[in-house]
C-alpha cells in the first residue's frame, strides 16, 4: 500500500513537472501576431503587425517547413522533442513569416557570400518575428490604427539586446565585399554611416528605422538596461566569422572574413641603403680607393723622377730601338696607314682638280635623297615613342585594348577657391570646421562652369555639333542617358534646387546641403538619403567616390586609410567619363568637342577659382607645340655656331686682306654640308618608312655639326700650316693633305656611324630611330665632306690665291700674299699651353684631379634618379605646367589597374572557378584572394583595395531572390522569347530561370553557368537587384564559342585601382609589384598542369610609358656597351692596329660617361630616354675629343711618349678646342633661354657636360695619360715616313736644279 502511494507521488511529481517544463518551453508571451494593416508612420506603406499579448500559436505544417529552413537555430530552440513531426508554437501567422522571408532576403541578398555572417544575422529577424518569448525583450513601444483597416497596428517596436550580441553580428559581417564596387556591403546596409564610420549598434538603428525604406515599422534597440528593468536582453552564441556554423558548412572567404586570410609570404625587405661607420659605404669606399690611388701614383712618380733616369727622358719601356726590325703587327698597322694615305691622297686630287663636277653631282645625289622627306612620318604618340612594339607592356596594351576597348578617355578639372574661407557646420555632435571647398556659393558656381561644360559647349565634325552626351561614358544606358561625371555636385544630381534644399530636424538642427554631403561622404552609394530625401547616387545612377572628386585633404600620405579626413579637402575635381575606341576613326568626335573644351577652359577665369585642366589629347597637343614653340631657339642656337665657324676658319694676318683670307663662304659651305646629311638621312628613311621623332629632329643636327664642324677644322687648318711644295699643284697639295687628315676622319666617323648603327639595336624606340637617324647622317656628312667639301676647299683655295674677296668673289683685293703666320691659338698651344700642361708637376696633378672626379662621380651613379616627371616634358608656358603640379598636390586616388586573364580557363568547372573566386570554398590562392592580400599591404604593393570580380557578382546574382518562400523578384527572370527579363520589368510576362544550384546552394551548376551568364552582363543594377552586372563588368567579360563551338568566357579582367602615384619612381615601382602579383597569380593557376596553360597579366594606363624605367640602367649599359665596344674595333682596325691608343680612347670616353652620371646626379637630370640618347651620343662626341689626338700621337716619329703627346697635343689640340669646343659652347649656352623645361634639364645641362668634359679629357687628361703610358711607336710607319722624307727632298734637290737662276 505505501508502495503504491509513494508511487502515486512520484507519478504525480513527474507529471507537474513535465508540465512546468513544457509551459517554460512552448509557454511565454507574445507582444504580436500577424499583420492589421498599413503603418500610418511609414512612408513606404509597409504593413505593421497586430499588437497581441497572449500565448504563441501553432504553426501550420507548411509555414513550420519554411520556418526550418530558414531559422533552424530558432525551430531548435523551440521544439519539445527532437522529432521534426512535432508541432510548434510561434508568435508569427504564415503571413507575418513570409513577410520577413522577404526582409531578410534584402540583406542576405548581400551577405551570402559569408555562411557564418548569414546564420549570425538571421537569428535577430528569426526571434524577433516567431519567437514564443518576444516579451522578454520586445516591447510595443507606440500602437496606432493602421491606414486601411483601422486596425490597432504596432507603429514602434522596443526591442532589448545586449551590445555584445549586436556588436558580435557586425563583427562576423563588416568585411563582407560587394565586388562590383570594391565596397563593403555595409557601405549599403549601414546607411549614411558608410562602412568606414559603420558600428554595430549604428548597423542595427539603420535596419530599424523606417526610414530606410525597407523597415514596415520603427525598431528602436536598448543595449543597456536600467536598473528596475524586468526584460532579459536577447542574446545568442555569436560564431566568428573565420569558423564553419557546423562540420557540414564552411567559414567565411578571405575576401569576407580578414580572418580567414592565410597568412601572407614575408615581403622581401626593403633595399637597405650601403651603409658603413655610418656614412654612404660607396662614397667611403671611392675615398679610399682615390686615397690609395693618389698615394701609390704620387709615390712612384717621385721615385721614378728622382732616379737619374727621368721619367721626362728616353724610356726604353716605349719599345726597342728604331733600327730593329718592326714585328708583324707594327708592318700590318703601317700597310693599312699607308693604303688609306694613298687612297685619300688620290681622292684628294681628283676633288680639289674636278671641283664643280663633284659638287653637281654630289648635291644632285644629296636632293634627291632629301625629297624622300616629303614621305616622312613625324610620330608624337607618347606610347610609339617609349615604347617598343614588341615590349611587353605595348603587347598587353594591345591585348586589352582590342579584347577591351582602350581606357575611356579623361577630361578633368581640378578647382582651387579663391579668397573663399572655411565653412562652419552644426552636427549632432557639435560644430565641425569644412574645408573651403564646401562653401555653397563656391559649389554653385562651380556647379554652373560643370552644367556649361555638360550641356554647352560643342565641337564640330563634318559641319555637325558635338556634345558633351554624344561621346561621354553611359554605364546604365539605356535605361539611364546621363554622362558619367565624378563631382561631389552629382551628390545633387548637377542640380542646384538640389543643392539648395534644406529644413529644421526635430532638434532644432538645420539639415541642408552639408548635411547631405556628410552622409554621401560616408556612404557614397546610398539610393537615398532620408535627411533631403534625395540619393547619394550621381545623375548617371552611380556613386561618386569621395576619393575621386576631393583632392588635398591627405597632407602628402599616398594611403586613403580607414577613415580620410574629406571634411579637410582644398580643391575639387571633376572628372568627365568619355569613351574611348581601338578604332582611331571612332575617336574623331571625341577630339573635335576636346579641342573645345580646351579652348573654353584656356579663355575661362573666375574670382573664385583657381582652375587646372587637361583633356585626353592635351599632352599630345603640347608636344606638338612644343616641337614649334623652341624653333625660335634652336635656330638662334644653330645661327651663332654658325656665323663662328664662317669666321673661326679664316686666317686674318692684316686688313686689307681681311676680306680675302675670310672663310664665310666656305664655313657656311661646310655647314650646308651638314645640314644636306640630315636632310638626306632623313629622306632616306622616308623613303623606307621608319618614322623619325622631335629627338631625331632636336638632337641630330647638333650631334653632326659638331662631328663635321671638328672635321672642317682638322682640314682647313691642317691645309693652313702646311705649305705648299715646289713640285705640288694646288689639286696635289690639297690631296696631300686629304690623305693626312682624312684617315683620322675615317677613323673618328667610321667608330661613331657603327656607334650609333649598332645602337638601333635598342628595342627603345626612340632610341632605335635616333640611332638609326644618326648613323646615317654621319655616313653621309663623312662622304660629304671628303668629296664636296674638299672641292669647296679648292675652289676657296683657288680664289684665295687669285685674291678674290670672300663671298664677293668677282672683285679683287690686295694682290700682296699674305703673310704664312702660325694662328694665335695654334701658337698659345705650342708655346704655352702644351709645355705647360706636360711639364713635371703639372702632370701627376693632371692624373690625380682626374682619378678624384672619376672615383667622386662613381660614387654617386647608383643615386641618379630614374624616370621623367611628366612636366619636364612640357614648354614652361603650357597649362598643363599647372594641371600636373595640382595632380601631384591635390588628385587622392591612383590609376585602375586591370588583371587580364587572357582566356582559356573553363568556368563551369567548380575547380576552375575556385582558382578564380574569392566566396566560399575559393582556394586560399585564387586571383581574387591574392589581389586581396596585396591591397592590405598597400604601402608596398601599390595595390590600394580588393578587386571587382565579375565571377563573385555572378553566383550572387544568380541566386539573388531564388531562396524558397522569396518575396522579392529574382534578379534572373525569362521572357517568354527567351530574352532577358530585368527585374524592373513588371509588366512583360517572365518566369524566373530555371537555375540548378550546386550542393553548397552558393553557385549555378555548370550549365545554368554558361546559360545566363550573358543575362548578368545585360543587367543593369536596380534597387530591386543591386547586383547587375552591366554597368561594372559589361565590357570586361568576352563571351565567345570555344574549340567545340559552345559558349565559353573568353578574355576577362578583374579592376582594381593603385594607391596614389605622385613620382616616377611610384609610377614603375607600382608596375613591378602589380607583375609580380600576376606572376604568383599565373603560378597559382597552372599548378599541378604539366604545361602552362593560364595567364593573367596587370594593366594599367601608364605602364607602357613607364616599363623602360624597370630595365633602364639595363638598357644605359648594353646601348653604352655596345657603342664602346663598336668604337674600340672600328679604332683598332683604322688606327693601323693601334690598341693601346684604341684603349687610351675607351677608357677615355667611359671617364667622360662616368663623369657625366656624376653631373647628372648635381644638377639634378635623371635618367631615361631622353638622357640615354644624349649618352649614346655622347659617346660619338667624345670620340671627335679623343681619336685624333690619339691618332696624331700614335702618328708622331717623336722619340718618347711625352714628346710624342706634346706633338700630338700642338697638331690636333687647336683644331679641337677651336672646332667642337668653341662651336658647340656658344650655340648650348642659347639652350638655357629655351621655353621647353625639357630643353634646359636634358639638352642644355648635359650638351655642355658633354662639350665641357669632352674637351677636359681629351685635352688635358688624355695627353697627360698619353704621355705616362700611350703606345710604342710604330717602327714600320717611322721608316716608311724616313723613306718618304727622303724621296722628297730628292725631288726638291731636282726641282731646283731645273728652276733656271733668278727665277
Amino acid at each position: 500500500m505505501a508502495c503504491a502511494v509513494w508511487s502515486s507521488v512520484a507519478l504525480l511529481l513527474l507529471m507537474l513537472i513535465t508540465c512546468q517544463v513544457v509551459g517554460d518551453k512552448a509557454g511565454g508571451r507574445c507582444v504580436w501576431y500577424g499583420q492589421c494593416g498599413t503603418n500610418p508612420e511609414s512612408f513606404t506603406h509597409g504593413k505593421a503587425n497586430c499588437p497581441y499579448n497572449g500565448p504563441p500559436k501553432p504553426l501550420d505544417p507548411a509555414s513550420k517547413t519554411i520556418l526550418t529552413s530558414v531559422c533552424p537555430e530558432l525551430v531548435a530552440d523551440i521544439l519539445i522533442s527532437g522529432n521534426p513531426a512535432s508541432n510548434i508554437s510561434t508568435c508569427c501567422d504564415s503571413v507575418q513569416l513570409t513577410a520577413m522571408v522577404g526582409q531578410m532576403n534584402i540583406g542576405l541578398g548581400l551577405l551570402q557570400r559569408c555562411p557564418t555572417c548569414v546564420r549570425n544575422f538571421r537569428q535577430i529577424y528569426c526571434y524577433m518575428t516567431c519567437s514564443p518569448h518576444q516579451s522578454n525583450f520586445m516591447f510595443p513601444k507606440e500602437i496606432k490604427n493602421a491606414t486601411d483597416t483601422q486596425k490597432p497596428v504596432i507603429t514602434d517596436l522596443e526591442v532589448h539586446v545586449t551590445k555584445k550580441f549586436v556588436d558580435g553580428v557586425f563583427s562576423s559581417c563588416k568585411d563582407v565585399a560587394m565586388p562590383s564596387t570594391n565596397e563593403k556591403a555595409m557601405s549599403l546596409m549601414c546607411g549614411h554611416w558608410g562602412q568606414y564610420y559603420c558600428t554595430g549598434q549604428r548597423w542595427f538603428e539603420y535596419m530599424g528605422s523606417v526610414s530606410n525604406g525597407y523597415a514596415p515599422f520603427q525598431i528602436d534597440y536598448v543595449y543597456q538596461e536600467s536598473s528596475n528593468s524586468t526584460f532579459k536582453p536577447f542574446t545568442k552564441n555569436i560564431i566568428p566569422c573565420n569558423s564553419a556554423v557546423s562540420n557540414n558548412s564552411r567559414a567565411c572567404s578571405c575576401l569576407d572574413c580578414e580572418a580567414s586570410c592565410p597568412k601572407p609570404p614575408p615581403l622581401p625587405p626593403l633595399p637597405q641603403p650601403f651603409i658603413i661607420f655610418g656614412v654612404d659605404g660607396l662614397e667611403l669606399v671611392m675615398a679610399l680607393v682615390f686615397l690609395f690611388i693618389a698615394s701609390v701614383f704620387a709615390t712612384v712618380y717621385v721615385c721614378l723622377s728622382c732616379r737619374s733616369q727621368s721619367v721626362d727622358t728616353v724610356d726604353t719601356s716605349t719599345g726597342p730601338s728604331w733600327a730593329e726590325e718592326p714585328n708583324c703587327l707594327e708592318k700590318a698597322g703601317s700597310w693599312i696607314d699607308d693604303i688609306l694615305e694613298k687612297f685619300f691622297t688620290a681622292w684628294g686630287t681628283v676633288c680639289a682638280e674636278y671641283p664643280w663636277i663633284v659638287l653637281l653631282v654630289g648635291m644632285a645625289i644629296a636632293v634627291g635623297l632629301s625629297a624622300g622627306i616629303v614621305f616622312l612620318h613625324v610620330t608624337t604618340d607618347p606610347v610609339e615613342l617609349w615604347a617598343a612594339p614588341n615590349s611587353r607592356s605595348r603587347v598587353e596594351k594591345e591585348f586589352f585594348d582590342k579584347s577591351f576597348e582602350p581606357f575611356y578617355r579623361t577630361e578633368m578639372l581640378i578647382i582651387r577657391p579663391v579668397g573663399v574661407d572655411k565653412v562652419t557646420h552644426e552636427s549632432p555632435d557639435g560644430q565641425e570646421i569644412w574645408g573651403p571647398v564646401f562653401n555653397k556659393t563656391f559649389l554653385a558656381e562651380v556647379l554652373k562652369l560643370q552644367n556649361y561644360i555638360t550641356n554647352e559647349i560643342s565641337g564640330s565634325v563634318n559641319k555637325i555639333g558635338v556634345y558633351l552626351e554624344d561621346i561621354c561614358f553611359k554605364p546604365l544606358s539605356p535605361i539611364n542617358n546621363k554622362c558619367t561625371i565624378q563631382s561631389v555636385l552629382n551628390y545633387f544630381q548637377n542640380n542646384e534646387t538640389n543643392l539648395n534644399l534644406n529644413h529644421t530636424d526635430s532638434f532644432g538642427l538645420e539639415i541642408d546641403y552639408l548635411s547631405h554631403l556628410d552622409s554621401c561622404i560616408r556612404n557614397p552609394v546610398s539610393p537615398l538619403d532620408p535627411q533631403l530625401n534625395i540619393p547619394c547616387l550621381g545623375e548617371y545612377g552611380g556613386p561618386v567616390f569621395p576619393y575621386t572628386a576631393l583632392g588635398g585633404f591627405l597632407n602628402g600620405s599616398r594611403v586613403l586609410g580607414p577613415n580620410p579626413p574629406y571634411k579637410n579637402a582644398t580643391a575639387l575635381v571633376i572628372v568627365f567619363v568619355v569613351n574611348n575606341y581601338y578604332d582611331k576613326e571612332k575617336i574623331e568626335k571625341a577630339m573635335a568637342w576636346e579641342e573645345a573644351f580646351l579652348q573654353f577652359m584656356k579663355n575661362y577665369s573666375h574670382p573664385m577659382m583657381d582652375i587646372a585642366f587637361s583633356a585626353e589629347r592635351a599632352i599630345q597637343d603640347e608636344l606638338e607645340r612644343e616641337s614649334e614653340g623652341d624653333v625660335i631657339t634652336i635656330l638662334i642656337s644653330y645661327c651663332i655656331m654658325f656665323a663662328y665657324i664662317a669666321l673661326a676658319l679664316g686666317e686674318f694676318t692684316r686688313c686689307s686682306r681681311l676680306l680675302v683670307d675670310s672663310k664665310i663662304t666656305l664655313g657656311l659651305g661646310g655647314v650646308l654640308i651638314v645640314l644636306v646629311s640630315v636632310s638626306s638621312s632623313v629622306g632616306i628613311y622616308g623613303y623606307i618608312g621608319i618614322p623619325a621623332t622631335l629627338i631625331i629632329i632636336e638632337v641630330i643636327p647638333f650631334l653632326v655639326l659638331a662631328v663635321g664642324v671638328d672635321n672642317m677644322f682638322i682640314l682647313v687648318q691642317t691645309y693652313q700650316r702646311e705649305s705648299r711644295r715646289p713640285t705640288e699643284s694646288r689639286s696635289e697639295h690639297i690631296g696631300r693633305i686629304v690623305g693626312q687628315v682624312a684617315p683620322t676622319i675615317l677613323l673618328a666617323s667610321c667608330s661613331e656611324a657603327a656607334c650609333f648603327f649598332l645602337g638601333a639595336l635598342s628595342g627603345m624606340p626612340a632610341v632605335h630611330a635616333f640611332a638609326l637617324y644618326a648613323g646615317m647622317a654621319l655616313t653621309i656628312d663623312f662622304i660629304l665632306q671628303v668629296t664636296c667639301f674638299v672641292s669647296l676647299v679648292a675652289l676657296d683655295a683657288k680664289r684665295q690665291e687669285e685674291n678674290r674677296y670672300d663671298i664677293l668673289c668677282c672683285i679683287k683685293g690686295s694682290d700682296k700674299e699674305s703673310d704664312s703666320r702660325e694662328k694665335l691659338l695654334h701658337k698659345l698651344f705650342k708655346h704655352v699651353y702644351a709645355p705647360a700642361l706636360l711639364s713635371r708637376v703639372a702632370r701627376p696633378i693632371v692624373m690625380i684631379v682626374f682619378a678624384g672626379w672619376l672615383c667622386s662621380s662613381i660614387a654617386v651613379l647608383p643615386k641618379i634618379m630614374i624616370g621623367l616627371d611628366q612636366e619636364l616634358s612640357m614648354p614652361d608656358d603650357s597649362y598643363l605646367q599647372k594641371y600636373f603640379e595640382y595632380l601631384g598636390k591635390y588628385l587622392s586616388v591612383g590609376p585602375p589597374l586591370y588583371f587580364v586573364l587572357k582566356g582559356g580557363i573553363n568556368f563551369s568547372n567548380f575547380s576552375e572557378q575556385n582558382k578564380i573566386c574569392g566566396t566560399v570554398d575559393c582556394n586560399s590562392d585564387s586571383l581574387s584572394t591574392q589581389v586581396y592580400i596585396s591591397s592590405l599591404v598597400s604601402n608596398r604593393t601599390y595595390i590600394a583595395q580588393p578587386a571587382s570580380s565579375w565571377l563573385d557578382d555572378y553566383m550572387d546574382w544568380s541566386l539573388y531572390n531564388m531562396q524558397e518562400g522569396s518575396a522579392g523578384v529574382p534578379c534572373c527572370r525569362i521572357k517568354n522569347d527567351g530574352s532577358f527579363c530585368p527585374s524592373t520589368d513588371y509588366e512583360s510576362p517572365c518566369q524566373n530561370c530555371n537555375i540548378k544550384v550546386m550542393e553548397d546552394g552558393l553557385r549555378p551548376d555548370p550549365v545554368t553557368f554558361m546559360k545566363y551568364l550573358p543575362f548578368f552582363l545585360e543587367d543593369i543594377p536596380s534597387e530591386s537587384c543591386p547586383k547587375g552586372g552591366h554597368a561594372a563588368y559589361g565590357q570586361a567579360v568576352n563571351i565567345a564559342p570555344d574549340a567545340h563551338n559552345e559558349t565559353s568566357v573568353g578574355a576577362n579582367y578583374f579592376m582594381t585601382y593603385h594607391t596614389i602615384l605622385k613620382k616616377s619612381n611610384d609610377y614603375y615601382m607600382a608596375l613591378e609589384w602589380a607583375r609580380k602579383v600576376s606572376k604568383n597569380i599565373t603560378t597559382a593557376l597552372n599548378e599541378g598542369l604539366e604545361e602552362p596553360r593560364y595567364e593573367v597579366f596587370p594593366y594599367s594606363v601608364f605602364y607602357v610609358f613607364y616599363e623602360q624605367y624597370l630595365t633602364m640602367w639595363e638598357d644605359v649599359l648594353t646601348s653604352l656597351g655596345i657603342s664602346l665596344v663598336t668604337v674600340l674595333l672600328v679604332s683598332i682596325l683604322l688606327s693601323g692596329l693601334d690598341v693601346a691608343s684604341s684603349i687610351a680612347v675607351i677608357v677615355t670616353i667611359i671617364m667622360i660617361l662616368v663623369n657625366l652620371g656624376g653631373l647628372m646626379y648635381w644638377w639634378d637630370v635623371s635618367l631615361n630616354a631622353v638622357s640615354l640618347v644624349n649618352l649614346v651620343m655622347a659617346v660619338g662626341i667624345s670620340v671627335e675629343f679623343c681619336s685624333h689626338i690619339t691618332h696624331a700621337f700614335s702618328l708622331s716619329m717623336e722619340e718618347t711618349r711625352l714628346l710624342r703627346a706634346k706633338d700630338a697635343l700642338i697638331t690636333m689640340g687647336s683644331s679641337v678646342l677651336s672646332g667642337i669646343t668653341f662651336t658647340k659652347f656658344g650655340g648650348i649656352i642659347v639652350l638655357a633661354f629655351a621655353h621647353s623645361k625639357i630643353f634646359k634639364v636634358f639638352y642644355f645641362r648635359m650638351y655642355l657636360g658633354i662639350v665641357l668634359f669632352g674637351a677636359a679629357h681629351g685635352l688635358i687628361f688624355l695627353p697627360v695619360m698619353l704621355s705616362f703610358c700611350g703606345s710604342a711607336a710604330n717602327r714600320a710607319r717611322r721608316q716608311r715616313k724616313a723613306e718618304k722624307e727622303i724621296d722628297h727632298h730628292e725631288q726638291e734637290r731636282r726641282w731646283v736644279k731645273k728652276v733656271p737662276a733668278g727665277f
